[in-house]
């Protein structure tokens, strides 16, 4: 789930852009990545030593994401940052994005502590862009790296704001879901996950987790039927996985049952 919504933000591009030409170059680069990351990091690197000043901001995306196509999230986290410090002041909206691509870089690997530090300065510029969606996914990120520390409070409150920022951010209502799952908080949950399948109901990680709390609250057939339709999305998604694994612990009590 978190990588495919990795990448769905890494795609996103700022609605205007500072310099056309780059913008168009950097488009080539990641379609470049997205084939072969290898190559992409060799072209990427030989457009960074052709480039200055704010320029240099798209051949660092590009790096970033080729990076971790590789998996190779330290090294995509310091190629973001590089691109957010040289984009220019003026285009906040963009710093955000980058600021929050390297948080997500560092949350790959679960070090929540530079999750945070990212998410911090991409908070300042995504409130200087005054872009409320992407306050929300800042704020729904920062969710994540507090859960990795602990802090479930304070994730919750992350997770409020993130849902009052942009209400249609489905990924914010599936995560409150799964946290409030998690602290007990089954009536809660079955609220927010009811409002994520609203938004989302082709995401398989919606179902996967509809069917975990219905499973929960002793409602078998609809667990089952979550999960069967999860597996209907996406079946070779691992989700789908998770899913079939999940309908075969439901079948063993019923094949014990039809034993002679």
């Amino acid at each position: 789930m978190l990588s495919a919504f990795f990448h769905s933000l890494l795609l996103a591009q700022a609605a205007t852009s500072q310099v056309p030409l780059e913008q168009a170059r950097l488009d080539v680069c990641l379609e470049q990545a997205r084939a072969d990351p290898a190559t992409a990091i060799t072209e990427a690197s030989t457009w960074l030593g052709e480039a200055s000043g704010a320029e240099t901001s798209y051949p660092q995306q590009c790096l970033g994401y080729a990076y971790t196509l590789l998996l190779r999230w330290d090294a995509a986290e310091r190629a973001f940052l590089a691109a957010r410090e040289a984009a220019l002041p003026s285009n906040a909206f963009r710093r955000a994005q980058l600021a929050t691509m390297a948080a997500n870089a560092a949350l790959a690997e679960e070090r929540a502590d530079a999750a945070l530090i990212s998410l911090t300065i991409a908070a300042e510029d995504a409130q200087a862009a005054a872009d409320d969606g992407l306050r929300s996914i800042v704020e729904t990120d920062r969710a994540r790296a507090l859960v990795l520390k602990g802090r479930e409070t304070e994730a919750e409150g992350a997770l409020e704001a993130a849902r009052s920022l942009d209400p249609q951010n489905a990924l914010a209502w599936l995560l409150s879901a799964t946290l409030a799952r998690r602290l007990g908080k089954l009536d809660e949950a079955q609220g927010l996950i009811e409002t994520a399948v609203a938004l989302a109901p082709d995401y398989p990680e919606v179902g996967l987790e509809a069917g975990v709390i219905a499973m929960l609250q002793g409602r078998e057939a609809a667990a089952e039927a979550s999960w069967r339709s999860v597996v209907e999305i996406e079946p070779d998604s691992e989700a789908a996985a998770t899913a079939r694994g999940y309908l075969a612990q439901l079948a063993e009590p019923a094949a014990e049952e039809a034993a002679p």
